[in-house]
């Protein structure tokens, strides 16, 4: 009897045990499942008084990006806000600050922001509050994330490229039919992607092309027979170039190069070269590069055959200028190659666009394309040096986030 006591005792104590267990385990993985509180929201309050909870974005050129749920994404400039309170961290690039590198930019003043009577105050933790600065020389103010992914860390190979598509076609149907149809694509990626670091590399690739068609039915008059004429035209560019800086201003670079052009006799131009580069002017609006290299080229002609093939070794000098205003875009790229093996074979190029925005990322465009080559095979009818193309067509902008 004594025995059954102390076993059901031990049974009992047993079963005390186990459920002890399991209701810890509960209680463990509730804690575990249990969200983190979340930070307390940021709050602007607006030169009205209204006050909106969300989330401080960031800042650009006076141009404040506040989230809140309810409005999605509002932008507004530092004169319509009172006041802003934070509880992210943030750092603060002023007017007189140039773009930074990887040590200077760490050595930034990171934490709360705080606006009050149009200016800004940089509250790091565990530290005195930097000195206010005016909200109107805050140029750029970016998350503490966003930093550190832009001075450590480099773009996917599908993230953060910038560029824009055009496409064009011009349909005639009469005596004689003719169509034309063109096409462009141009792609940038500047790592980091923001104006405020200073560029580490940069990989730029650009495609253009077009390709017309007119024909002229054959005919018999009395003894005459006129057999059918077709002419074509055809004109391909492909390029790609990758830059690599060695300061904010001078980078190295390696290019290749591949034209066709039909109306030339051109049938294949291959380009491989490296140099050197110079960003002689860069600003919000516009930027002006200059770049020489020292290349390989060669050429193929249609009807010189193999004997009409002709190997160089040459440079590239190079101008090129974007300008960004309101209303328009504007690019030109103007190059002379000059070949030392044989002084006779250099060649030019100019390529212009004008874009004019016409609805969100769709706009007009114009361009130029004009190629000379100064030494072509023999040919009849004579084949001419130089060859202008004007084209017409939509541009659609894109751009990669990171």
């Amino acid at each position: 009897m004594i025995g059954l006591t102390v076993r059901i005792a031990m049974l009992h104590r047993s079963t005390r045990l186990m459920l002890v267990s399991v209701l810890g385990a509960g209680m463990a993985c509730a804690a575990q499942g249990k969200p983190g509180a979340n930070p307390a929201p940021d709050v602007l309050v607006l030169s009205n008084g209204d006050a909106l909870h969300g989330k401080f974005v960031s800042e650009e050129a006076g141009k404040v990006t506040f989230h809140s749920d309810p409005l999605g994404d509002i932008s507004l400039g530092w004169d319509k806000i009172k006041e802003l309170h934070t509880s992210g961290k943030f750092a603060v690039f002023d007017d007189k600050t140039k773009p930074l590198g990887k040590k200077a930019a760490k050595q930034l003043a990171v934490g709360t922001l705080e606006v009050m009577n149009q200016t800004l105050t940089v509250h790091k933790e565990n530290a005195a509050a930097e000195t206010p600065i005016p909200v109107k020389d805050a140029q750029f103010v970016m998350d503490q994330s966003s930093l550190d992914k832009q001075l450590n860390h480099a773009p996917g190979f599908f993230q953060g490229w910038n560029g824009a598509a055009t496409a064009g076609a011009t349909l005639v149907t009469a005596t004689e039919n003719q169509y034309t149809v063109s096409g462009a694509v141009g792609l940038v990626r500047a790592v980091p992607t923001v104006s405020w670091l200073s560029p580490r590399d940069r990989t730029s690739v650009d495609f253009s092309g077009s390709f017309g068609k007119i024909t002229e039915p054959g005919y018999t008059s009395g003894s005459t027979t006129v057999a059918p004429v077709m002419t074509k035209s055809a004109i391909l560019h492909v390029d790609a170039e990758r830059d690599q800086y060695v300061s904010p201003r001078f980078f190295a670079l390696g290019q290749t190069a591949f034209d066709h052009n039909y109306s030339q006799d051109l049938n294949l131009q291959q380009i491989y070269g490296g140099g050197f580069g110079w960003t002689m002017l860069k600003t919000a609006k516009q930027e002006a590069d200059l770049k020489g290299t020292v290349q390989y080229e060669k050429q193929q002609f249609i009807a010189g055959g193999a004997s009409g093939n002709m190997n160089l070794v040459g440079s590239t000098f190079a101008a090129s200028y974007v300008l960004h205003l309101k209303l328009l875009t504007y690019n030109q790229n103007v190059s002379f190659l000059p070949a030392y093996n044989d002084p006779r074979a250099f060649s030019t190029a100019e390529n212009n666009i004008l874009a004019f925005p016409a609805y969100k990322r769709l706009s007009f465009s114009l361009g130029t394309m004009d190629s000379y080559l100064n030494e072509t095979p023999v040919t009849l009818p004579p084949t001419r040096l130089n060859s202008f193309q004007f084209t017409m067509g939509l541009t659609y902008a894109f751009k990669s986030r990171y």
